[in-house]
């Protein structure tokens, strides 16, 4: 009993070494082997030296002898036989609805009459990527890329977001008593959050406006170039969509008397434009639908605050959990 807890101690201990270099990794297992079977150690003295069972000494050595260094690699636990493993048809078939109609494990375990966590395993094993990774139009892998300097390239893109009424909206007094509510709004109904985000450095620049018509789009241009300018990031294109403030003259002519090259998204494929949509959902989800709020006004006040902590506080994922003012020219010194 004493030499069977040895011997799982050891796996054991094996298994969570931190670092390469580290007694009974590759390296060490190679040491060990060799003392016994290049220098003629006693397996015994050669496991009380690497602080292992004789056991494990013995194994070690064997493999040396028999496979040299390569046999110093750790080797898969799975069995020879698998009686109970899904069919090959049965795969067959989850990997022909995967492609065919790009659908994940928990469904296709229902067309399939097996359990989720098999699916999953098949997937894994044929090398299907997540569905997260896929351009569900056309199933490839998604082509991430990435500008190499602040400024090459700004995604610009708005936002329409239902106002909030004084007294509270449907999300804090609940759709029957918030409803009443909708009579107080003065004027339009929806704020227009125009955003224009940097793809290298990330950091972004948002105006809540009345409109999204060409004069306010090309307006906003000019005082996000002009942010943008402050920051140490000279903007030298822009991406948006095709609406239609962006085909007109008023676009074109801004772009122009400033220096910038405008550029468009592919029609019906605002992946194209991703990065600034992504930004729009996170801002929907930590601060326009965070909490409750009691009128427009106070949502708008809370609009800057988290901006700032977005552009110089919060870890971006995408940027390797760097913050966007880390990335920039000069944005980690305009902290305040």
């Amino acid at each position: 009993m004493a030499r069977w807890g040895l011997r799982h101690l050891n796996r054991l201990q094996e298994a969570l070494v931190p670092h390469r270099n580290a007694p009974l990794t590759e390296t060490g297992r190679l040491r060990l082997a060799r003392c016994v079977v290049d220098d003629g150690w006693p397996l015994r003295r050669a496991a009380e030296r690497f602080q292992v069972s004789h056991t494990t000494a013995a194994r070690w050595a064997g493999r040396y002898r028999t496979l040299g260094v390569a046999g110093m690699s750790d080797r898969s636990s799975r069995p020879h036989h698998q009686p109970a493993r899904t069919p090959a048809v049965v795969e067959a078939e989850i990997l022909r609805l995967r492609r065919e109609h790009r659908i994940g494990p928990l469904r296709l375990a229902v067309l399939c009459h097996i359990a989720p966590s098999t699916v999953h395993r098949i997937l894994q094993r044929h090398g299907q990527p997540p569905l997260a990774c896929l351009d569900r139009a056309t199933g490839e892998p998604v082509r991430r890329y990435e500008r190499a300097r602040p400024g090459e390239l700004v995604h610009i893109d708005v936002k329409k977001l239902g106002r909030i009424p004084d007294g509270g909206g449907h999300k804090a007094l609940g759709r029957a008593a918030g409803s009443p509510n909708k009579d107080r709004l003065n004027g339009a109904g929806y704020a227009y959050l125009h955003t224009a985000l940097d793809d290298h450095s990330r950091p972004a620049y948002t105006e809540d406006l009345p409109d999204e018509t060409a004069p306010t789009c090309a307006g906003f241009l000019i005082r996000a170039t002009a942010w943008f300018a402050g920051q140490g990031i000279t903007v030298e294109r822009v991406l948006t969509d095709n609406a239609w403030a962006y085909s007109k003259n008023t676009w074109r002519q801004t772009c122009h008397d400033l220096g910038i090259s405008p550029r468009w998204t592919r029609p019906w494929r605002p992946q194209t434009n991703g990065k600034v949509e992504r930004f729009h959902r996170t801002l929907l989800e930590e601060w326009a639908y965070h909490r409750p709020y009691t009128s427009d006004g106070e949502r708008m006040e809370a609009f800057a605050d988290w901006l700032h902590w977005y552009n110089y506080h919060r870890p971006h994922t995408g940027i390797g959990g760097h913050t966007p003012a880390s990335r920039g020219t000069n944005l980690a010194e305009q902290r305040t």
